[in-house]
């Protein structure tokens, strides 16, 4: 296939693309639609090299949003005449074990999945059906972020809950499969060894935050559970916190479950903690508020302790690897995630750490124990691999 990929990621208020040459990874365009749904939108588009194109109007809804991203291709080039479109999907649940060629029976399936992902399912949906209308005659495939940890063992993707619950898909799923498929890869190509024979770390430290146990190549345990919100602080997610909240809440402030699930999603985290959920503006201020100062020992507190605990399952380890905008951008937060952990063979080297540098690198001293590598993740370009794959393989004929 030599034509151009399109990816599309359809977020709750926003259309991200890009136009990805599986075979050499060159990007002839890349978008991003924002705010859609809101009386002030923005449309900011990337053809080549070139200057980006720029709309600033409403777009009322996810409609309007591809429309007008169809509008900056007419505009700005390049022509838009996909091979096919690969759209990133959150959640597949016990389903989906890796990439599908979209038809009305997978559009079913992920709808019935959307009581697990209520926030991402129905727009990455709304995306699916857009695009086949746009593009009728193109083959469309769905990636999903669950995929790559259905290699996930009983004991680690099962909760201690009834049965009748578990037979209701109660259970961990994990996240950011996508990237982490991505970086593992890479991280054994940059220390030229084979992804089947290592056993690695992979932190995804974003808005989104995730901890992830590979071994061999194959997910064995994370820290996202059968929804994003578990694990790692986050943004606005508060991560682990007791079961039991929901019930005390609700006899002491009349919270209901679903007031619950969405204060923890939308008003946790560094938000709750700092009043910011962007950790640039947390460290900013950490110098004299103590709240950000507070926030940041948590933050990273919670991952040393994920860090620590993967260890010890894996027993071994041949590398930790850094992903996600604040994994790769923040140097601060990897060392102090890290720090104590010297005992373990685990420790950042201040100059390479704090190096301004934005491709790999290893950021541990050179014949470190335990290498640590920041990988930058490139989602876009693993939905296309996996997109071109899957219509390659004998089964998408």
């Amino acid at each position: 296939m030599a034509d151009p990929i399109l990816v599309l990621n359809t977020g709750s208020s926003s259309i991200k693309y890009e136009l990805v040459d599986p075979h050499t990874r060159a990007r002839s365009a890349r978008g991003l639609v924002e705010r859609i749904g809101q009386e002030r939108g923005r449309l900011t588009h990337r053809s080549g090299d070139g200057p980006p194109y720029v709309r600033d109007r409403a777009f009322p809804d996810h409609g309007e949003g591809l429309a007008a991203m169809m509008e900056a291709f007419a505009a700005a080039g390049p022509e838009l005449a996909p091979a096919a479109v690969g759209h990133r999907v959150v959640h597949g649940g016990d389903r989906f074990a890796e990439a599908v060629l979209i038809d009305d029976s997978v559009i079913a399936a992920i709808e019935e999945l959307a009581p697990l992902a209520p926030l991402h399912n129905p727009v990455n949906l709304t995306g699916i059906r857009l695009a086949r209308k746009v593009f009728p005659d193109v083959p469309q495939v769905a990636v999903f972020d669950t995929a790559f940890h259905r290699t996930l063992p009983p004991e680690a993707y099962t909760y201690a809950v009834p049965g009748e619950w578990r037979e209701l898909g109660v259970r961990r799923f994990g996240f950011h499969g996508t990237s982490c498929a991505y970086v593992s890869r890479r991280a054994a190509a940059f220390l030229g060894r084979d992804a089947g024979e290592l056993d690695l770390i992979v932190l995804h430290l974003g808005n989104g935050a995730s901890a992830t146990a590979i071994s061999g190549g194959r997910s064995v345990d994370t820290s996202m559970g059968m929804t994003p919100l578990e694990g790692l602080v986050m943004g606005t997610r508060s991560g682990d916190v007791d079961p039991a909240l929901a019930g005390y809440l609700a006899r002491t402030g009349g919270l209901d479950a679903e007031r619950v699930e969405q204060e923890l999603s939308h008003r946790g985290g560094l938000l709750a903690l700092a009043g910011s959920s962007d950790m640039r503006e947390v460290r900013a201020r950490s110098g004299d508020d103590e709240a950000a100062r507070l926030a940041l020992r948590i933050y990273t507190r919670r991952i040393r302790k994920y860090v620590g605990a993967y260890h010890a399952l894996l027993g071994r380890l041949d590398a930790i690897v850094f992903t996600g905008g604040v994994g790769e951008h923040d140097a601060a937060t990897r060392a102090e995630s890290l720090a104590g952990l010297e005992r373990l063979g685990i420790a950042v080297d201040a100059a390479l750490n704090s190096a301004a540098s934005g491709g790999e690198r290893a950021v541990s001293a050179p014949g470190a124990e335990v290498p640590v590598l920041v990988i930058p993740t490139d989602e876009e370009w693993e939905i296309a691999a996996q997109t071109l794959a899957r219509l390659d393989s004998p089964a998408a004929g």
